[in-house]
């Protein structure tokens, strides 16, 4: 797991590659699935959860469009949190969460393959299918003519 060191200059540095890194840049891991933890260089406290919401945070402030927290959202999820019996709710995101991303994926690639196989592309596959069984053809025939001739 990649160690990511927070200093009080609220700078992060990546153990792994030697060099500080941003908000951003930890993004691009989380995309990159690329494992890490965050944590305070001095205490060693682990500062993972705060960052990830922070990246959350500029991901919500820079595309206005692409908003996923709304108020009223967040708003419940703070209700949930002066509940005297909270919710399972973070059992019941995540795993809402990845059903979700599992189904997303899943149109892809099945969007993908419908792409893949229009009617231009299957006689495109269709030919060099053609193709090759002929020339697999001619080939042992004349194997065989050359047999037949010695």
């Amino acid at each position: 797991m990649r160690v990511i060191r927070k200093y009080a200059n609220r700078r992060l540095y990546d153990t792994e590659q030697s060099r500080y890194v941003t908000l951003e840049d930890l993004r691009k891991l989380i995309l990159d699935e690329v494992p890490f933890r965050v944590e305070d260089a001095k205490s060693g406290e682990d500062l993972t959860r705060t960052i990830l919401l922070s990246i959350i945070i500029e991901q919500e402030q820079a595309d206005g469009d692409a908003e996923v927290f709304s108020n009223d959202l967040l708003a419940q999820f703070i209700r949930v949190y002066d509940m005297a019996q909270p919710l399972p709710l973070a059992r019941y995101l995540e795993q809402g969460t990845q059903l979700m991303l599992e189904q997303q994926k899943r149109v892809q690639d099945q969007w993908q393959q419908a792409m893949r196989h229009t009617p231009i592309e299957l006689m495109r596959e269709l030919t060099e299918e053609n193709m090759k069984f002929w020339q697999k053809t001619i080939g042992q025939a004349g194997s065989q003519d050359d047999d037949e001739t010695k």
